[in-house]
């Protein structure tokens, strides 16, 4: 037991030996030669004023130069400070260009008849329009907790219906689009026709949208302003009817004008036109660019798997078509993706519960980057200006009569002319931009350092290095003294 308490000690002894002989190979420098360092570290330092407190023999000038350095420091730290606090609130700013260019883009225009279905497919289902309420509830952001009196009748039908397709009804009795309903058609003194239209579904029911996606006029691009899309549209009133309560109660074509590239949206944005009356529409083309988290609100990492660019509309119908599949198994027409349709007693008992759900737990939200649906990084608008005059004329009355073969009055309460054209070629960019960037906080901070101390990244690298050799040094001298100090604590060997 006594041999191996000697062995113990032998062996700490001689470990601490080593470390203290490690530590002692260079040797600390003497009290003179740290202070020269300091002295040569003062009198060589780019940072301005520490050479005037190290050389002055005079107290006095010794003390001001002190404290004019000591308070530029303080300068430094504070306008340091204030830079960093503010670059760190994500400031930014909005510019606003006008660019001038010889051929601008001309935009899509989607349009619908304000009645929406065949009268005769309205006399034999008479609850077609509370059917459709229903429908196209997954298309109204708001109004989807309104409560509705449902007859026995409705009941019979979606119980005794649920092989009705509302798709198809939708689109065999809604509006449509050929020779006689689009009179007259002309893109930049190109006639056009129905072939040049896609069939879309809106809340509207059958709309039909002129250069769309990939079509062959979205390519082409306007080189004269106040020239662009005449339309001539007859909506046939007798042929075609809604429900006659407040909102539904008026005739001719609602019509949207966006990005070939984005869906329709008529929510807000809609513009009408009645019949007998000829709508001017000037349009400008007005892109936005919106920053990105924490600077703004979007999101660029987002992306859609039905549409081809992120928009806020777009992503709020898969948002809504990802829970109700998930919920109720089956995808509403009207949204997105790919799946069974759901029948009408779904619609009824499934869907139309899930959209109340959704809206009240705020299940699809939008605007603020944490949001189901972020404001779009890039968006194209067209604000538009719409001047109307009465339409046709007399004398246009009679020509348009004899040409159509119709009647004077069928003529004043069936045609709309609708006619959109660019006000001028340009287009005016309002982009958010960062107040503060990275290269500019660094320059900002670098001109504060210069300004009040005259220092640099050198002058930075220079301190660093002088504050880590005192460590360095000041960490030897301890280390030196707590071995000292156990050799002197350790209980002597036995003899």
């Amino acid at each position: 037991m006594e041999h191996t308490e000697k062995s113990h000690v032998h062996t700490e002894k001689g470990l601490l030996g080593k470390i203290k002989r490690c530590l002692s190979k260079k040797p600390l420098p003497s009290p003179t030669d740290r202070k020269k360092f300091d002295q040569d570290f003062a009198m060589s330092t780019s940072f301005h004023g520490i050479h005037n407190i190290a050389q002055n023999q005079n107290k006095v000038r010794k003390v001001i130069w002190l404290s004019v350095v000591l308070g530029s420091v303080s300068l430094l730290v504070w306008q340091i400070y204030s830079r960093l606090v503010n670059y760190f609130t994500w400031p930014t700013t909005t510019s606003i260009e006008v660019q001038y260019v010889e051929k601008i883009e001309f935009p899509a225009v989607t349009l619908c008849n304000l009645n929406r279905f065949q009268t005769e497919a309205v006399s034999r289902f008479g609850i077609i329009f509370f059917l459709w309420d229903i429908v196209s509830k997954v298309l109204r952001l708001q109004e989807t907790s309104a409560n509705h009196t449902v007859s026995p009748e409705t009941l019979d039908f979606v119980t005794n219906h649920q092989n009705f397709s509302i798709t198809e009804f939708v689109k065999n009795s809604g509006f449509y689009l050929n020779n006689d309903t689009l009179v007259h058609c002309e893109f930049f003194g190109k006639t056009c026709s129905p072939k040049d239209f896609k069939h879309v579904f809106t809340e509207y029911g059958n709309c039909f949208t002129f250069n769309y996606g990939e079509n062959i006029q979205s390519k082409n691009k306007v080189s004269l302003s106040g020239r662009g899309l005449k339309l001539l549209l007859d909506v046939h009133q007798e042929e075609f009817t809604d429900n006659p309560v407040p909102g539904f109660a008026d005739a001719g074509v609602i019509f949207v004008i966006h990005s070939p590239k984005k869906e329709p949206q008529f929510d807000g944005l809609g513009l009408s036109s009645p019949v007998g009356m000829h709508a001017r529409v000037t349009i400008r083309q007005l892109k936005t660019v919106h920053q990105e988290y924490p600077w703004g609100e979007c999101n660029p990492n987002i992306k859609l798997r039905n549409f081809i660019t992120y928009s806020t509309y777009g992503c709020l119908k898969e948002c809504k078509a990802w829970h109700i599949q998930r919920l109720c198994g089956c995808l509403p027409f009207l949204l997105p993706g790919n799946g069974v349709e759901c029948d009408l007693l779904k619609y009824y008992n499934c869907v139309s519960p899930i959209l109340d759900h959704i809206e009240r737990q705020g299940l699809c939200t939008m605007g603020t980057h944490n949001s189901s649906c972020p404001v779009s990084c890039e968006e194209t608008e067209y604000p538009a200006t719409v001047s109307y005059s009465t339409f046709p004329s007399q004398r246009a009355t009679r020509f348009l009569a004899k040409k159509l073969n119709q009647s004077q009055e069928y003529i004043r309460e069936n045609l709309v002319n609708i006619e959109i054209n660019y006000s001028d070629l340009n287009y005016k960019i309002t982009q958010q931009q960062k107040a503060v960037s990275v290269p500019e906080l660094l320059a900002d901070v670098g001109g504060q350092l210069g300004l009040f101390c005259g220092a640099s990244l050198i002058t930075i690298i220079e301190i660093i290095e002088y504050v880590f050799t005192n460590f360095y040094w000041v960490l030897i001298f301890f280390l030196l003294k707590i071995l000292e100090t156990i050799q002197r604590t350790s209980p002597p060997q036995a003899v």
